[in-house]
């Protein structure tokens, strides 16, 4: 008999990447990480609000990703914040370098934790201003009435 396994988060999110940046393609990569912290990730404890992703030596790494333990899983406080390798083709590594020369900033999307291995959604986006996103939430605003207003017909 299967063992029935708990309901798992299917990813977690950075709800502000899409508020705070106009985003590119995203493509995914893979997370080096410790026995740990896949456990945890896979229990939904962490986020990635506030992270971001730089290239360093021609390697991809994941600045301020938080992920915390619980009573059955200690991860020691200077952990929870470590930087981690992220694992990418050259050729994405290089598609992203040329998308930070031309002053993009390239921004993790969500954590993916559902199949075999845990992935990373990540891609380069401009940061917008606050007058975009005031366009931005408008332009929702308008939609959103507009399919209220097709629904009453």
């Amino acid at each position: 008999m299967a063992k029935k396994q708990p309901n798992q988060p299917k990813s977690i999110q950075n709800r502000r990447a899409r508020h705070d940046y106009a985003l590119d393609d995203s493509m995914l990569v893979g997370i080096a990480l410790t026995g740990g912290e896949t456990k945890s990730l896979r229990r939904g404890q962490g986020h990635i609000k506030g992270a971001y992703v730089t290239i360093k030596d021609g390697e991809l790494w994941l600045f301020n990703a938080t992920i915390t333990g619980d009573n059955a899983i200690r991860i020691a406080e200077d952990e929870k914040t470590r930087t981690r390798k992220l694992l990418a083709k050259r050729k994405e590594i290089d598609k992203l370098a040329a998308a930070k020369q031309q002053g993009l900033t390239i921004v993790p999307l969500e954590i993916l934790t559902r199949g075999r291995y845990i992935k990373l959604r990540i891609a380069a986006g401009r940061g917008q201003r606050k007058f975009d996103k005031r366009q931005a939430l408008k332009k929702r605003d308008e939609e959103r009435t507009m399919r209220a207003a097709a629904k009453l017909r």
